[in-house]
């Protein structure tokens, strides 16, 4: 399906002054966000006990803080709404040392008059295990980024990679500045979101690069600016059938999925938006900024196909016995 026509070309370089200035206040905005308020750490990473209650009626809040206090055990618990008024969750930082102690037997008791109500969900993780996760999550992100940086070099060049690098940094951290800012709780699958949000950018981009490739490669324009901005449009369809379908498929997730996905489905939500726009406003305007050369480009290829001649060459004349 196909549903632009390419009679023209449009300027995407044209307007890429503008969109680096752009992202780099959007990504500055990220970095002071996070500084400033930092990151909700959740129960995964943070440790401590969530129990989810759900009731038959609208959930007593301020009732159930009342009833919580006279328990020791659920000393500093915050209580609040998951989703609909009927359901709660209840969020301690520290976990019971008592491992005779059963934490929803123990919330169950505490509610006891609060009214008709059923424990949905108990979580536990210990501040040892939290902190082990946050450790390994961190350098999931890290390797997954070297990964991809020695894969874009060898399958283009470096200063491909290089740019494709520069790409993911700035959705990552856009997407992490908006968690910050809309203080979502940061737990494994906002961490599973933000490796997606990696492999989802980095596609669009190398579909990009490829046509960018191809274009230089058949291409006797030697002005780079031209073959991206040709590249770009001819990937333009595909770019906006994949963004678009996306979108709403994490949209609908992000509205109707439940308050347990919607970490998940907000942080991949920005992350598709920032990702596409990535791929055409900040990866491919950095081959600029390095000075791609076109022209030594077009040498290297020669010199590869000449050198790869005297081999078919050298090689036939050795099957025929001439050589």
């Amino acid at each position: 399906m196909e549903f632009f026509k390419y009679t023209r070309t449009f300027n995407f370089m044209g307007k890429s002054k503008f969109a680096m200035v752009f992202s780099i206040v959007l990504v500055l905005a990220s970095y002071a966000t996070l500084m400033t308020k930092g990151l909700n750490w959740g129960v995964d990473f943070a440790g401590g006990t969530i129990v989810q209650v759900k009731y038959k009626d609208k959930a007593p809040i301020n009732k159930m803080r009342k009833a919580l206090k006279e328990n020791e055990i659920f000393d500093g618990a915050s209580i609040s709404e998951f989703g609909s008024p009927d359901e709660v969750v209840i969020r301690m930082k520290t976990t019971t040392g008592n491992v005779t102690t059963d934490i929803g037997d123990e919330t169950r008791s505490a509610l006891k008059g609060t009214g008709d109500f059923e424990i949905r969900r108990v979580d536990i993780v210990g501040p040892t295990v939290g902190a082990e996760l946050k450790e390994k999550g961190l350098m999931s992100l890290i390797l997954a980024v070297l990964g991809i940086l020695i894969y874009v070099a060898f399958r283009f060049e470096w200063r491909f990679a290089v740019a494709s690098i520069v790409a993911l940094v700035h959705d990552v951290s856009i997407a992490m500045g908006a968690v910050s800012l809309f203080s979502i709780d940061v737990n494994l699958d906002v961490l599973a979101a933000l490796l997606t949000i990696l492999g989802y950018s980095l596609n669009d981009t190398i579909i990009v690069f490829d046509r960018i490739r191809e274009g230089v490669t058949n291409s006797r324009n030697i002005a780079l600016e031209d073959t991206i901005n040709e590249s770009i449009t001819r990937t333009l369809a595909r770019t906006t059938l994949t963004s678009l379908t996306t979108f709403f498929v994490v949209f609908t997730l992000f509205m109707f999925g439940g308050e347990i996905i919607h970490a998940f489905a907000f942080t991949l939500l920005v992350g598709v938006v920032v990702g596409t726009y990535s791929s055409v406003f900040v990866a491919s305007p950095i081959l600029l900024l390095f000075g791609f050369d076109v022209k030594g480009y077009h040498e290297k290829l020669a010199q590869k196909a000449k050198r790869e001649a005297e081999k078919q060459r050298m090689r036939d004349q050795f099957e025929s016995g001439t050589l």
